[in-house]
């Protein structure tokens, strides 16, 4: 039986809403359906979009093919990212917690920052010939930033 995920209308005229549903492909639009595993009414502002997400993958895993609106609804839910990350199409790296949420302030960064710069400038000076190194060293609220310019 193919099984297709898809809008059913519902509501007045002019004033439409819909059921997300699991239903066989051969059967009306507002036919007898399987399941249903959300709604959307694009009347409101912003629109409603519910789906139950479990329900919404679980039909997906089973081989139930999304219509172009149901898997437009399905991408703003968030369930058809999880499908995907079900069946290895996407794979998602998790954010580890920072092992030390410990603050550096600048000015304990500072000398090691401006010793750093020094060693640099040495080294600059050693290796130009004729080019002069100027070193512009400028101190900012949360950053130290240095730059080099080359005159010639």
């Amino acid at each position: 039986m193919p099984v297709k995920i898809r809008l059913t209308r519902m509501g007045k005229k002019k004033q439409p809403s819909y059921r997300v549903v699991v239903i066989d492909s051969r059967k009306q639009r507002d036919g007898e359906y399987i399941e249903q595993v959300g709604r959307y009414d694009p009347r409101q502002d912003p629109s409603l979009v519910e789906i139950d997400n479990a329900r919404a993958v679980a039909w997906l895993q089973q081989g139930a093919q999304p219509s172009d609106r149901a898997k437009k609804l399905l991408e703003i839910s968030g369930a058809w990212t999880e499908f995907r990350v079900a069946r290895g199409d996407v794979h998602i790296v998790e954010d580890s917690p920072k092992e030390s949420s410990k603050k550096v302030d600048v000015a304990d960064a500072a000398p090691v920052m401006l010793d750093e710069i020094q060693e640099e400038a040495a080294q600059a000076s050693a290796d130009a010939t004729d080019e002069t190194v100027e070193i512009v060293v400028e101190a900012a609220t949360e950053d130290t930033d240095a730059t080099e310019t080359d005159e010639s």
